[in-house]
């Protein structure tokens, strides 16, 4: 156990991106690397730390829904697809796919979602990315994503679509959130907080029409 605590912080040292310099944009390539980085790192936590107390790791759990006035299949098909959520997610600019295969009725997305975070103190906008792999159940009507970002918070969701009849359709969010035990606190509420605003977009969009 104690040769696994050290490989743990060694491994985050250097295999874990740097945050991205606000004047330096990284190519596609450069984001596909990382996102190869974080992907594997993830799941050597994952299974060897999954997470221990012992590491100073905690995990939350919460469930957000919304109703939509939308056939389940429309409801479905726009807000599961990550490019709606631009300008719907706080600060959510790009999606940059690094690979997108369909098998056995699963869509599976490899992304990079970036986003332009304003610091108005010092007057800059940066860059933070989120590497995250989106498994999109085709007839099954519900979508599962994995996501990590710095500094070594990891998002799980299962979103299920619901149909209520009358053209309804309820969406849920099951949200897992691991972070430290000292950051757990602030990434539930911002996280729940940031789902919740793009649920309230995307109900708007689609409701309307926009979408």
């Amino acid at each position: 156990m104690k040769k696994l605590l050290l490989l743990v912080p060694l491994i985050a040292l250097i295999a874990l991106p740097s945050p991205a310099r606000a004047d330096v944009p990284e190519t596609d390539a450069q984001l596909a690397a990382e996102w190869q980085l974080a992907w594997d790192f993830y799941k050597f936590y994952q299974v060897l730390t999954n997470p221990l107390p012992i590491t100073g790791r905690a995990t939350r759990s919460q469930d957000i829904s919304v109703d939509i006035n939308s056939p389940r299949q429309h409801v479905f098909d726009a807000y599961s697809n990550f490019d709606n959520h631009i300008g719907r997610a706080a600060f959510l600019v790009r999606n940059v796919y690094h690979q997108v295969t369909v098998a056995n009725g699963v869509r599976t997305n490899n992304l990079t979602a970036i986003e332009d975070i304003p610091l108005p103190i010092v007057g800059i906008v940066t860059s933070d990315k989120t590497h995250a792999q989106q498994r999109i159940h085709l007839n099954e009507y519900y979508y599962e994503t994995d996501s990590w970002t710095l500094p070594n918070v990891v998002t799980h969701q299962k979103i299920v679509f619901d149909d209520l009849g009358g053209g309804v359709t309820r969406v849920t969010e099951h949200l897992t959130f691991e972070a430290s035990i000292a950051l757990i606190d602030y990434t539930v509420t911002n996280g729940v907080s940031s789902h919740q605003q793009t649920q309230a977009g995307l109900k708007a969009a689609i409701e309307s029409g926009v979408l």
